[in-house]
């Protein structure tokens, strides 16, 4: 467990590459401030499609987001536009590697388990790994939303489709998301007036 918990410091220190390449300095957020958001947005979402009746396992999407970007510990964090030129596909690949190469001294307990919980969020197979990617998007939202009201510019395209995109959500689940999107969206249109 120590190897895994060492190496997972990194992620406190690893500038998230996004906010980097469109000008912001180095320190901005890190890959692990980014998990914290979409921990606490996941909970948020989840807690509030509950108690609109939605049937979830909170339990999951805690452990899900705190996991979704563990493997950028040892392949960075890489932006979008990588799978421009690697294919979506070999990121995928490299990514699981490294996510299970980093699980490894767990044992095949834990890391299997991790390992699944890995797959569900990249397959998005069950709600509570689609309602975290959600969380994702809401958690970067959120960020470009802060950075815009300390006077950061050219972030416009973090905010293009965002309200129509689609996580695989259906239902309350669904409105849960896009009324979470949709106060995101007002709130940098108010900014943006002042």
């Amino acid at each position: 467990m120590l190897s895994v918990l060492l190496e997972l410091q990194r992620l406190k220190r690893l500038d998230r590459t996004g906010w980097v390449l469109r000008g912001l300095p180095p320190g901005a957020e890190s890959v692990a401030a980014h998990s914290f958001g979409v921990a606490l947005a996941a909970m948020l979402l989840a807690d509030e499609a509950s108690a609109r009746g939605v049937r979830l396992d909170a339990e999951r999407v805690l452990r899900l987001a705190l996991l979704h970007d563990v493997a950028e510990a040892r392949t960075g964090d890489m932006p979008r536009t990588v799978a421009d030129y690697y294919g979506q596909e070999v990121r995928r690949r490299a990514e699981r590697a490294a996510f299970d190469d980093i699980m490894r001294d767990l044992g095949e307990a834990h890391g299997g388990r991790y390992g699944e919980l890995h797959e569900d969020y990249e397959e998005r197979a069950s709600l509570e790994a689609r309602l975290v990617k959600a969380a994702d998007i809401i958690d970067l939202l959120a960020q470009a939303l802060m950075f815009e009201r300390a006077g950061a510019r050219g972030l416009e395209e973090f905010w293009e489709g965002a309200e129509a995109r689609d996580f695989g959500l259906e239902g309350v689940s669904r409105e849960v998301v896009r009324e979470t999107i949709t106060a995101l969206v007002r709130a940098r249109a108010e900014m943006k007036k002042e």
